[in-house]
C-alpha cells in the first residue's frame, strides 16, 4: 500500500534507536522528508546512516538536542518552523520502588516524556490548521492503561500522554489534522535490550530465559508472549502518520500484543 507520504516532513524525536529510528526508517522508506533528534551528535549521525541506507534517496536531517528542556524544543522549532508529521517518541524509563522515586525523578520524567510532546506540539499544531492537514502521534505505551508497579512514575507519564492527545484531538474538529496516540507492548528497544541483558548477567540465565519470564510473570496476559520489535510498532506510526488514515483521530491506537485485556 502506498502511504501517500512523498514530499511529507516528519520529525521523530528520540529517533536514534528503537521505535524511534525504526519508525523514522518506515517513513523515509514511504518518501517522506525525516528529521530525527538524539542526545548526542555521534548518535544523530549514525542513525542519519542508516536512514540513507534504508533509501538511498532521502536526505535525513537531524539534531542533536535535550527534549527535557525548553531550550531543546525551541532549537527544533527555530530550525524546521513547520512540519507536515510529528511523531512524539522521545521518552526514557527506569524501574525503581515507588518509595525511592524523588521529587527530581517525577519532575524529570515528566519533563522528557509528556512536556516534550507538549511543548512541540503547542508550536506545530497551530501551523498544521493554517495549512488544513497534519499529523501528531504520541508514542505512549501499554502502561498508560496497567501501570506497572516498578516503575509507577513512567506510567504516570504515559497516561498523560494520552489525555493530551484526546485532548488536542477535539481541537482540530473539522479540518485534516489528526492528534492519536500509540500503545506499544514491551518491545525489544535498546534500553529494554540491556536491561535484560543486566538481569540475564545478574541471575546467570540466557536472554531468552528472562523474556520468558517476565511474560510469564510481569506481563502473563500478553497473548504474544514475546518483546515487540521495534518495526513491527513503527508499521502502525506510518499509517497513522499518513493520509491514508484520515478517520482516525483522537483514538489509543493499541499495539501491545494483546497485554491489555480491556476491549474498551
Amino acid at each position: 500500500m502506498d502511504l501517500q507520504l512523498k514530499d511529507k516532513l516528519a520529525l521523530v524525536t528520540g529517533s536514534t534507536a528503537g521505535i524511534g529510528l525504526a519508525t523514522a526508517e518506515a517513513l523515509a522508506r514511504e518518501g517522506a522528508g525525516v528529521i530525527i533528534t538524539g542526545r548526542t551528535q555521534r548518535r544523530v549521525d549514525e542513525a542519519l546512516s542508516k536512514l540513507v541506507a534504508v533509501n538511498p534517496n532521502a536526505r535525513p536531517e537531524g539534531l542533536a538536542v535535550d527534549l527535557g528542556t525548553s531550550e531543546g524544543a525551541e532549537a527544533i522549532t527555530e530550525r524546521w518552523p513547520s512540519v507536515d508529521i510529528l511523531i512524539n517518541n522521545v521518552g526514557i524509563f527506569e524501574p525503581k520502588p515507588f518509595e525511592q522515586i524523588s521529587d527530581a525523578d517525577w519532575l524529570r520524567f515528566f519533563e522528557i516524556n509528556v512536556l516534550s510532546g507538549v511543548r512541540l506540539s503547542r508550536h506545530y499544531l497551530p501551523h498544521m490548521k493554517a495549512s488544513n492537514w497534519g499529523r501528531i502521534v504520541f508514542i505512549s505505551s501499554e502502561s498508560a492503561l496497567q501501570i506497572p508497579v516498578e516503575m509507577i512514575h513512567y506510567g504516570m507519564t504515559k497516561t498523560a500522554q494520552l489525555a493530551i492527545a484526546r485532548g488536542l484531538a477535539e481541537t482540530t474538529r473539522g479540518t485534516n489534522v489528526t492528534v492519536n496516540s500509540v500503545l506499544p507492548g514491551p518491545t525489544a528497544s535498546e534500553g529494554v535490550n540491556e536491561f535484560v541483558g543486566k538481569l540475564a548477567e545478574n541471575q546467570k540465565k540466557s536472554a531468552k530465559d528472562v523474556e520468558r519470564d517476565f511474560f510469564a510473570h510481569a506481563r502473563p496476559s500478553s497473548i504474544l508472549q514475546r518483546f515487540e520489535r521495534p518495526e513491527e510498532i513503527a508499521s502502525v506510526v506510518a499509517f497513522l502518520a499518513s493520509p491514508r488514515s484520515s478517520a482516525i483521530n483522537g483514538a489509543a491506537v493499541r499495539a501491545d500484543g494483546g497485554v491489555v485485556r480491556s476491549i474498551g
